[in-house]
Formats: structure tokens, C-alpha cells, sequence
């Protein structure tokens, strides 16, 4: 989410005009996140917000980084009456580059906030930086098209975003055959698991690793109900769905790994402007997670996870205590119990998947 506050830190920030019930310029939760914490450098090079990510990164070396991307990136001034509305300037944009993102998904409830013509410029944008999208168009085709990403000889990666109106997602925002929005689901039915089955199977190839990342559930609770869990099954089941990418909930949820597939039900946040409000401390969604999944392209078994913790101050990704990872470790393994999966302890603080035998 690194728009609203983040945008304003960064060297070209959009008319920081706000429309929402009790703050009217995003320039307020810049003042609360130094409230909290002290004095947040103005303006900061686009690399700032990653912090100590980007050597976690260097080291990691992924073939691949993708992000759920909850922002528009515009300088439109159409505001969508909905209560909270994420912008980001397309000069600041370039902040997704100092991270080297090669794909972003669009389907989530913030694409939109500023109008068709803040979608239109977010498309244009991130096209311009060559990062490619899923999850949202011009048209429904657009929105509905799996991304292609090339990993050298050894395979490809389909990515295919959508969102649920469970989510908060607006049923207007749907794209339609003359009109841009994003790929809206409208339910958690056979009739969607066939959509997006044969979305898949239009383009899939052999070696082909698809994940698909969905905008689902409440932005607070680590409840995973039976109909996601359900819904999720039968993806892998009928779609070949190697990794089911869940967003919307504000902290990390539940890991379920299901016949060698994962299935991350809420990934949480990695960056977002929430520093210094109050309401939800007990969810601690300071704390952030960066994962690096392994897949084995010959069948598209899920071959390794593993997680680095960081949290959000100064609105930068730095390092956690040994206390806030232990939390974290101690918190999500409780909800990946009842998924039949485990969240173990490795060094420096990172973390790692282990599943039972009865998920493969």
C-alpha cells in the first residue's frame, strides 16, 4: 500500500486532498507515524520504503518478485465516494522499480479510488516501467488476461489476479466488454472455479507454474472460513493452481498447503501508512512478511517456504526484534496448526513452512 502517507514522503507527491470521514490530507498520517516514532526524513529516494528488505533481497536472489499493488497510481482528481481513497504519483511509481517488482496484481478494492481515469494511469504507468499487471484492463479481456513471466529456460509463471466482493471490492468496478475495472468474482461457487479454471486452461503449458492472487475476506481476524477453504481446494483440484496468493486481511493469516499446493490465505501487508493509528495493536500489522516460495516446475509441488519478518517504521522495512519475531512465529503457527501446516524457527530470525505428509 504505498500510497496515501507514503506517496507524501516520497519526491513527487500527489494534492495530498483527502475525503475521508476524519482526515482531509494525507499529510496526517505522515504527523501520526512521527508521533509514534520520531521525524520521518522529507523527501527520501524512491529505494527508501524497502528498507532492509532489499538486501534480504540481494541475498535471496528470487527469479521472480510480485506484489499486490493497493494503490492507484494518478494524479486524477475523480475521487470514488467510498470512504478511503489510495493514490500514489506516477513519479513516485518508480519506487516499485528500487524493488525490482516484475508483476503487480490489481484486483483489490483500492485499483479504482480515483476513477477509470486513475486506472487508466495506473496501467500506463506501470507499462511504461515494464512491470507487467493482472487483475485489471482496459476491458474485461484485459482484466481477465493471465500475466506471462519468463524465467530464463527453466519455465514460465502465469499469474492471474481477481478479486471477491467479499472484499469490499465495489460490483461496479467489474470490467465489462467496454469498460475498464478489474476481474470481479462474485461469489465462491462451482460457477467461478470454472471461470477461472478455464481462464487457465486457455493459455497453460507444460511446465507452466500458475498462481493466482486473490483479493478475499475482512482486512482484520485470522478466521479462514470453510468456504475459502473449500473454494481453494477446488482450484487446485479442477485449475492447477500452484500457489493461491490470499490479500486483503492487514496482518499475515493462515498457511494451508493442500496435495503440494500452497495456499497463503492472507499475506498481510509489506508496507503500508498505518504507523501510529490505534484500534487494531493486537494484530500487530507493524509486523510484515517478505516469502520466498519454491516450486518445482516438472509438476508444480510446492518444494519449500520460507518467510522474513520485518516491521514498519519511519514507513521504511527494517529488521525485527528477537521478541516481535518469536511473536510472530508463535502467532501464525497457531492459525497453521489447524491447517495441518507449521511455522518453524531458522536463524537471523526467519521462518519456515513445514506441512504433514497428509497434504501431499
Amino acid at each position: 500500500m504505498t500510497g496515501r502517507g507514503i506517496d507524501q514522503i516520497l519526491s513527487h507527491p500527489c494534492n495530498p486532498r483527502l475525503y475521508e470521514e476524519n482526515v482531509r490530507s494525507a499529510l496526517d498520517y505522515v504527523c501520526l507515524a512521527e508521533d509514534a516514532h520520531g521525524k520521518i526524513p522529507r523527501p527520501v529516494a524512491l529505494s527508501y520504503i524497502w528498507g532492509s528488505a532489499l538486501a534480504e533481497l540481494e541475498r535471496e536472489r528470487p527469479d521472480l518478485r510480485i506484489v499486490n499493488l493497493e494503490t492507484s497510481i494518478t494524479r486524477s482528481e475523480t475521487f470514488a465516494p467510498k470512504g478511503i481513497n489510495y493514490r500514489m504519483s506516477p513519479e513516485n511509481a518508480g519506487c516499485l522499480r528500487a524493488a525490482g517488482i516484475d508483476c503487480c496484481t490489481l484486483a483489490n478494492n483500492h485499483t479504482l479510488d480515483w476513477g477509470e481515469a486513475g486506472l487508466l494511469e495506473t496501467l500506463d504507468t506501470l507499462e511504461g516501467l515494464g512491470i507487467k499487471t493482472a487483475g485489471a484492463g482496459r476491458n474485461c479481456s484485459e482484466a481477465w488476461a493471465l500475466a506471462a513471466l519468463d524465467i530464463l529456460s527453466k519455465s514460465r509463471v502465469l499469474v492471474l489476479s481477481c478479486a471477491s466482493v467479499t472484499s469490499g471490492v465495489p460490483v461496479g468496478w467489474a470490467a465489462t466488454r467496454d469498460a475498464p475495472g478489474v476481474a470481479l468474482l462474485p461469489d465462491m461457487t462451482e460457477r467461478s472455479v470454472a471461470l477461472i479454471a478455464k481462464e487457465v486452461a486457455r493459455v497453460k503449458r507444460s511446465r507452466d507454474i500458475v498462481i493466482l492472487s486473490i483479493h478475499w475476506g475482512p482486512n482484520w481476524g485470522y478466521d479462514v472460513s470453510d468456504a475459502q477453504r473449500q473454494f481453494a481446494h477446488e482450484l487446485i483440484d479442477r485449475a492447477d493452481i500452484s500457489v493461491l496468493h490470499g490479500h486483503s486481511s492487514h496482518h499475515a493469516k493462515g498457511i494451508e498447503v493442500y496435495r503440494n499446493r500452497l495456499i497463503l490465505y492472507g499475506c498481510g501487508d509489506f508496507m503500508n501508512d498505518y504507523e501510529g493509528i490505534s484500534g487494531y495493536e493486537d494484530f500487530r500489522d507493524d509486523l510484515t512478511l517478505m516469502y520466498f516460495v519454491e516450486v518445482n516446475p516438472a509438476n508444480g509441488n510446492l518444494v519449500s517456504v520460507r518467510m522474513t519478518p520485518f516491521q514498519i517504521q519511519h514507513f521504511r522495512l527494517r529488521h525485527v526484534s528477537s521478541t516481535d519475531a518469536d511473536w510472530l512465529r508463535e502467532t501464525l503457527d497457531k492459525k497453521c496448526t489447524t491447517l495441518g501446516a507449521r511455522i518453524e524457527a531458522e536463524r537471523n530470525g526467519r521462518l519456515r513452512l513445514s506441512w504433514s505428509a497428509s497434504a501431499a
